[in-house]
């Protein structure tokens, strides 16, 4: 299984949101057709069509919990898929 599929698979089966890390997650949203900016220690990601916005900071190398179950959410709602 490649990184990219493994990385899927933990953020969306919720079991390991402590331990994901930042760059994977910023990697897959950006897969997902997100565009990110950034202004200091915020990573802004935006996607057209999709009224959410998610607000990631890094907690020392990792994802927080909290944007981790944000970014699994906004997934989900909008039935969004990795490219392959």
């Amino acid at each position: 299984m490649a990184k990219r599929d493994k990385v899927w698979e933990r953020v969306m089966s919720g079991a390991a949101d402590a331990n994901i890390a930042f760059d994977d997650l910023r990697q897959l949203l950006k897969r997902l057709g997100f565009v990110e900016r950034v202004k200091g220690s915020h990573h802004i990601f935006a996607k057209e069509g999709i009224e959410e916005i998610l607000n990631l900071q890094p907690a020392d190398s990792k994802a927080k919990p909290y944007q981790v179950k944000q970014a699994r959410n906004a997934i989900r709602k909008h039935k969004l898929r990795g490219k392959p």
